[in-house]
């Protein structure tokens, strides 16, 4: 299951204790790899769903203590091992079959609940291996993964709308008087930018309401979440730098960003809502 993607947040960085690199890369490779059954390629919807089938025929298997294929053989000794919740990795096949059939979310209740299948997950996994469940540590996870959920949809809005999908919620292009012909034509009206302003608005807000969760997390383990939290909110201001145009000026991380970064990340965790330097 091999992984070649470009990630604006780290994954199994040398910020985290060794102890959970091989856990967490084996988490990732089996997400990235099932997304990119539903994302990439040129598979029919049939054949996407014929081979997700694959991931959750594998996933039972697993939770009922059951031999898998060598390719699930690392996820099973991980589950195994730290007693991880399957139902959680089932969350995210979910979150991916639907990607295979839905292309539109009517209001912004119908995205949350994507993103509580499509990235919550992640957060809830890692704090499994973290030893950290209570409820106010889920809260503030959920917060920060769907915050940067929402992150990736606004700066890939372009890139969805090749594969067909429109992320922004419906009744907000209705309530500030956009279009899809604007996405189409990659236009940015007055409209545009205030519809931009108030999505890069929310996922902000998630994103921060997450932070006291870097105080909970121990040692080199908050650190790497402080610089995940830190790289969503960058990729926010560099939405509103360009006021909503995506477009022309789709945002990444670049390694002045990360210098950036590593000089906010002490001030991050003194309160909810901090005025970063």
């Amino acid at each position: 299951m091999p992984v070649d993607h470009y990630e604006n947040f780290p994954v199994a960085s040398l910020l985290l204790p060794a102890r959970l690199r091989r856990p967490i890369e084996a988490i990732y490779h089996f997400a990235r790899a099932a997304d990119d059954v539903a994302d990439e390629g040129s598979l029919t919807a049939c054949e996407r769903q014929q081979q997700l089938g694959i991931y959750f025929n594998a996933l039972e298997r697993i939770e009922a203590g059951q031999d898998c294929v060598p390719a699930f053989a690392n996820l099973a000794a991980t589950v195994r091992e730290w007693q991880l919740p399957v139902p959680l990795l089932r969350d995210l096949l979910l979150a991916f079959a639907q990607d295979i059939v839905k292309t539109r979310y009517a209001d912004f209740a119908e995205l949350h609940d994507y993103c509580r299948r499509s990235a919550n997950p992640v957060g809830r996994l890692l704090l499994h291996l973290a030893g950290r469940t209570d409820d106010d540590a889920c809260r503030c996870s959920d917060a920060v993964c769907t915050g940067l959920q929402l992150a990736n949809f606004w700066q890939d809005v372009a890139l969805d709308w090749d594969k067909g999908r429109v992320y922004l919620p419906q009744s907000d292009l209705v309530r500030f008087g956009v279009r899809e012909d604007d996405i189409r034509d990659a236009r940015c009206p007055p409209a545009w930018q205030a519809l931009m302003e108030f999505q890069v608005a929310r996922a902000d807000a998630l994103l921060r309401e997450g932070i006291p969760l870097v105080r909970v997390l121990p040692g080199r383990l908050g650190w790497e979440i402080r610089l995940t939290i830190l790289g969503g909110l960058r990729i926010l201001e560099k939405i509103r730098a360009h006021s909503g145009d995506v477009f022309r000026h789709r945002p990444t991380l670049r390694p002045a960003d990360w210098l950036t970064l590593s000089l906010r990340a002490p001030f991050i965790a003194r309160a909810s809502h901090p005025a970063l330097p």
